[in-house]
């Protein structure tokens, strides 16, 4: 494990904050924090900090942040709304992503086809009486798969929805190539977001051997790619704020979706999330959520434990609710 770099608060550029501060409306308000956080990324990159009186003032604002021990290897949270970095635990390095990768497919999806699209289920996600189960012939919305997919974080539910999707992303991105368009446009979509240590190479993010992931990134790019998703697709994610949902296809067949964030209950105006397990990513975590009207901050842990993710981020939750309280 590298060495431990934490920082407790980074600001904006004060141009790009001053823009910020004169608008209202929480989409408008969420959309500029996007690009003013994008921005600040790569401010970030290229500057040198030199110690002064105006960043130590910052970071007496964020000492709610001080003496946190996380079990993850890396961790950042950012204040959206002003694109201020409120923490960061090498939150550069890059790292397995597990199933956060699924939170890229759905945008590659949602991208070439709208949520009210029947799709047919091609084969059984598990066996005849499972709870959580979509069923061969089977047919559902587009966005019940979705919600299944990502609530239940089934590597089955990724797979359908590549595969349902290919023609429809293949005709959306000619340069896409057939069988493989959904994974394309993911990689696709890193790039053009400027997510320069992410990349994908299967649809769920499993580990496709026992050295290397199916998905690869910082917690910076995770912080970017959740908040585009929160900003640009929100009902897409809405499903992964509950502790479960009961879903009804067309002929009236029914399944469940169980949440798997465990530290649901403990994020107050949660707008989004997604969980992530496997040998090599250990446990990962990520949500957007709100800390008053329109005060939208995401949270990122990357190679915790399976249960240390959901402490991890408790504390940041709590932390970031009490560094912006301070303001």
């Amino acid at each position: 494990m590298p060495p431990q770099e934490i920082s407790h608060s980074n600001d904006a550029p004060q141009e790009v904050l001053s823009r910020l501060s004169g608008l209202a409306g929480p989409a408008t308000l969420l959309l500029l924090a996007i690009a003013a956080f994008v921005f600040v990324y790569a401010y970030m990159g290229n500057i040198t900090q030199v110690p002064s009186a105006e960043t130590a003032s910052a970071a007496a604002v964020t000492d709610a942040f001080a003496g946190i021990s996380l079990q993850a290897k890396s961790a950042v949270v950012v204040d959206l709304r002003t694109g201020k970095v409120l923490y960061r635990l090498n939150s550069g390095t890059q790292l397995p992503l597990a199933s956060l990768a699924k939170v890229a497919l759905v945008l590659a999806v949602r991208d070439a086809m709208p949520p009210e699209s029947l799709v047919t289920i091609p084969y059984d996600t598990a066996p005849k009486g499972a709870a959580m189960r979509l069923g061969k012939g089977e047919k559902w919305k587009l966005g019940d798969v979705i919600n299944f997919t990502l609530v239940a974080s089934s590597n089955e539910g990724a797979n359908i929805l590549a595969q349902v999707a290919d023609a429809a992303v293949k005709a959306r991105y000619p340069q896409a190539p057939l069988g493989g368009a959904a994974l394309w446009r993911m990689n696709n979509l890193a790039q053009s977001l400027g997510l320069t240590h992410t990349y994908f190479l299967n649809v769920n993010g499993l580990d496709s051997s026992i050295s290397q992931s199916g998905a690869y990134g910082s917690a910076e790019d995770v912080a970017a790619l959740f908040a585009y998703a929160a900003s640009t697709s929100p009902e897409s994610f809405s499903g992964t704020t509950r502790d479960g949902l009961l879903l009804t296809d067309e002929d009236g067949n029914t399944t469940s979706a169980f949440n798997t964030n465990e530290a649901l209950g403990a994020i107050p105006g949660l707008i989004m999330g997604k969980t992530g397990y496997t040998d090599l990513a250990g446990g990962n975590l990520a949500v957007v959520f709100d800390v008053g009207l329109a005060r939208p901050v995401v949270a990122v842990v990357l190679g915790s434990t399976h249960s240390g993710r959901f402490a991890d981020m408790k504390m940041l939750v709590m932390a970031a609710r009490a560094a912006i309280a301070q303001q």
